[in-house]
């Protein structure tokens, strides 16, 4: 059963597009058949794995407005068993022309609908805010990933994501559910990280993954050379925390598919 996971979190630089390129990478080491769907105009998924947004011949725009087949816009990376997707920055305007479509928030589930089953995962990387991109993954969705960072403030914003969610389950997608939080960016040498991170198991509204993320040099180089933190520095603590992330996730039970589009 395949298992479509959207990333979501309207905060930025939380390390959402960080965790879902890298447990990507991690599914597919463990042979998962996996496909990373950028559904970000700012592209920067698709850069992260070493394609040029500038350069891609077809990329998620032509699936959502294009009505091109998503099976012609898929391509290859250099790590055996993952496949994607690429955004490019004209993504931006899908939203506006999204708008006037009929059953708007379906569109990214109608695309994915004949290739999908092709995948063990289908992990979708969503843009820093709640819009039509957003709403489209979610209804597409059978779970959520909500990366968090370690910080004070982390949990500012995250009622009204989960709010949001609850919202798309509602009236749009009953399937979905929060596959769980994943704690970035900690640092393990502070008291406030440690006391975060407390908090957060204590009083978050939603499953708290176990494994945390940390700071970690490594996993801010690694975009810039277009790899993954599995081929960049396999052996730095940020490889070892999102192969940890990647197994955890794989011991859960898979959820339901979501329901026909309608």
């Amino acid at each position: 059963m395949t298992r479509i996971l959207a990333f979501a979190n309207q905060k930025g630089g939380v390390g959402k597009t960080t965790t879902s390129v890298n447990l990507a990478a991690y599914l597919a080491q463990a042979s998962k058949r996996v496909l990373l769907v950028d559904c970000d105009p700012q592209a920067n998924a698709t850069s992260h794995v070493g394609i040029n947004p500038q350069h891609v011949i077809y990329d998620l725009y032509d699936s959502l407005i294009g009505q091109m087949p998503l099976g012609k816009v898929v391509s290859l990376t250099y790590r055996v068993g993952l496949e994607m997707v690429p955004s490019a920055p004209r993504l931006a305007g899908a939203e506006v022309e999204m708008v006037g479509l009929w059953a708007r928030e379906y569109v990214l589930r109608r695309v994915l609908e004949p290739v999908a089953s092709g995948y063990d995962y289908v992990l979708l990387d969503c843009p820093p805010s709640l819009g039509l991109l957003t709403i489209n993954a979610l209804t597409a969705a059978n779970g959520v990933i909500i990366p968090i960072q370690c910080e004070y403030f982390a949990l500012e914003g995250l009622a009204h994501l989960l709010a949001t969610i609850d919202l798309v389950r509602k009236s749009l997608n009953p399937a979905l559910t929060v596959q769980g939080l994943v704690l970035t960016m900690y640092d393990g040498r502070t008291n406030l990280a440690q006391q975060v991170v407390s908090e957060i198991r204590q009083n978050a509204p939603a499953p708290v993954f176990a494994t945390l993320v940390p700071r970690n040099v490594r996993l801010s180089e690694a975009p810039s050379f277009g790899e993954t933190i599995l081929t960049y520095a396999p052996r730095s603590p940020g490889a070892q925390a999102y192969e940890a992330l990647a197994q955890e996730l794989m011991r859960q039970e898979k959820p339901v598919n979501p329901g026909q589009t309608p």
